[in-house]
């Protein structure tokens, strides 16, 4: 329990017995170091209650704090503001408390499976899935530090329309060419015959449309369209050639899936086919038939009536059998309950899917699942750039690859501005860049509130001031140094006197464990990191308040180092639940 949660612990306590209220909760704020006392607590909640001025109660409840309570070494108020001043001992009791407090996690008992990346195998990833990624495995990193047993899956889109477009589109233009013999990674290649097909794709549109065929028709009697639609049934039906095909195409994507995710720094627990749930999702409409709760149209094709819900009548499945994205993800949800014992299932997907996942859930608990009710969409904003908004089968994204390599070069030329590095091996310098490139561009993805969309600029994420991952690190370096020099020891030492600087980042320390277990009720990456900028702030104002090497108290400087050593653990820490390496030196 940190000092705030003391405070408001001992003012219920006296509240209930100077007024004999219950569950009344004053706003307790922390002080700014230019303020006097250490928290301001907010008294105007009970003026209407006990019919007294603001500045009368403040006064009362100060006194009544100060006697029956050890709390306090002083009190003021201040137009109805009751600014108290806490002795000294309990921040250094705070500070002894929370020098271990990564040592143990308590355990929850509860198991939760967290979704994210989800690829399609017919483009490589772009700055979308870096979002994604990023955020879905934040946020099992949180759920684990909060005490959570946590499962990392992805679902590969390894099927479907999409799939054989590229498909067919190597087969008629391909020539046999591999990565291999391209020198390109499998993702981007594959992905280039996706563009490929789209191109000719719409030749074909634009050369029925002369003959007078309206868009709409033109578009279902592409010859291209037709193919790619017979291929998936050839697919679904098992045809030896288009399967060979298909398996070889995948394993070019996810050789190059791999190569994304390990630069990334991202892992998964499981990994399942949407070529293998489908069926199981076949099953499941069957069972709906059966059930009442699906029917079936005249052509052959599934609904589900959702209009009672508020929601509309859904396809399930295709006249001609084949099976749609909410079959597949009907199936993959049961099948992952079945094989693991979840409590809770997270799907880390973008808000254009809002209604898809309100219509699963539906769905779910309809055909009986009690689970149903444990499903929770972590809905994100869409990443946009300076130019706007990407286009995959137009070949307009940002590739992943290419602006991980960029945050690399950036951060390789701010670095060589500030010179800091001359003594370091190449290997180890590029290994600095990488971290630093890599820490700016998860920083900025993450201090944002997933539920906004937002702007990406690679320069701005990368700038060594302000709320940016180089500014964390640059302090966590400072301090890496600053031990270095002092040949620091973690020593016992006898209790000191704390000025307010020391105190304020006390208090930045001891808030860790809160703000972990809010980030992960929440699913927010973006509290933690927001944390770290206020706590890198906190640490800078003590540091630049405060001499350290040269103090003659030696238990004084072992303190302010011992403090110092816990701040950059805590930062560290911090700065791993958002999936970003150290740099001892910037």
């Amino acid at each position: 329990m940190n000092i705030k949660d003391i405070i408001e612990q001992k003012l219920a306590d006296v509240i209930l017995n100077v007024y004999q209220l219950k569950d009344i909760n004053l706003e307790i704020q922390e002080n700014k170091t230019e303020f006097e006392g250490d928290f301001t607590i907010v008294t105007f909640p009970l003026v209407k209650q006990l019919k007294k001025n603001p500045e009368s109660i403040g006064v009362e409840l100060g006194e009544a704090l100060t006697e029956q309570t050890e709390l306090l070494e002083s009190f003021n108020v201040v137009k109805g503001f009751l600014n108290v001043k806490v002795k000294n001992q309990f921040f250094v009791d705070q500070f002894k408390t929370v020098t271990d407090q990564f040592s143990t996690i308590e355990k929850k008992n509860a198991t939760v499976m967290v979704e994210y990346s989800s690829p399609n195998t017919n483009k490589p990833l772009h700055l979308g899935h870096i979002r994604n990624n990023l955020l879905g495995f934040s946020v099992a990193q949180i759920l684990e530090e909060a005490g959570y047993d946590v499962v990392k899956a992805q679902i590969i889109n390894d099927r479907g329309i999409h799939i054989c477009k590229s498909m067919l589109a190597w087969e008629k233009f391909g020539k046999g060419e591999t990565p291999e013999t391209n020198q390109i990674k499998g993702d981007k290649f594959v992905g280039n015959y996706y563009v490929k097909f789209d191109q000719e794709y719409k030749k074909e549109i634009a050369a029925l449309m002369e003959q007078g065929i309206s868009e709409d028709q033109a578009k279902k009697d592409a010859p291209s369209m037709k193919e790619a639609q017979q291929m998936l049934l050839d697919w679904e039906n098992g045809d030896e050639k288009v399967r060979n095909l298909w398996a070889e195409m995948n394993s070019w994507v996810y050789d190059g899936f791999n190569q994304t995710y390990n630069r990334l720094g991202v892992n998964f627990d499981q990994v399942q086919y949407e070529s293998n749930t489908y069926i199981l999702g076949k099953d499941l409409i069957q069972e709906g038939l059966d059930k009442g709760v699906l029917y079936q149209k005249e052509d052959g094709s599934v609904w589900c009536d959702l209009t009672e819900e508020g929601l509309d009548q859904k396809l399930l499945l295709r006249s001609d059998g084949t099976s749609v994205y909410m079959t597949q993800d009907l199936g993959t949800a049961v099948e992952r309950f079945k094989e693991n014992n979840i409590q809770k299932l997270i799907y880390t997907v973008g808000n254009e899917q809002d209604y898809h996942f309100q219509v699963l859930f539906k769905i779910l608990g309809k055909l009986g699942y009690s689970w149903a009710d444990q499903l929770y969409h972590l809905s994100y904003g869409m990443v946009e750039l300076p130019n706007g908004k990407m286009k995959s089968r137009e070949g307009t994204v940002v590739d992943a690859d290419d602006l991980m390599q960029e945050m690399h070069n950036i951060a390789k030329e701010k670095s060589e501005e500030l010179g800091k590095l001359e003594n370091l091996t190449e290997e180890e310098k590029n290994a600095n860049y990488e971290n630093v490139g890599m820490g700016a561009l998860k920083y900025f993805m993450l201090k944002v509130d997933p539920k906004k969309k937002m702007l990406f600029n690679p320069e701005e994420s990368i700038d060594f001031n302000g709320n940016t991952g180089p500014f964390i690190l640059y302090t966590y370096a400072r301090i890496q140094s600053l031990l270095m020099k002092a040949n620091y020891l973690n020593k016992e030492i006898a209790d000191v006197e704390l000025n307010q600087y020391e105190k304020e980042l006390i208090m930045h320390l001891a808030n860790y464990k809160a703000v972990v277990e809010k980030a992960a009720e929440l699913l927010s990456p973006a509290l933690v990191a927001n944390y770290l900028y206020d706590l890198v702030k906190s640490y800078n104002s003590f540091y630049q308040s405060n001499i350290i090497l040269k103090l003659e108290d030696e238990n004084l400087k072992q303190f302010r180092l011992n403090l110092s050593n816990l701040t950059a653990r805590t930062i560290q820490k911090s700065l791993s639940l958002l999936g970003i390496g150290t740099v001892n030196r910037m």
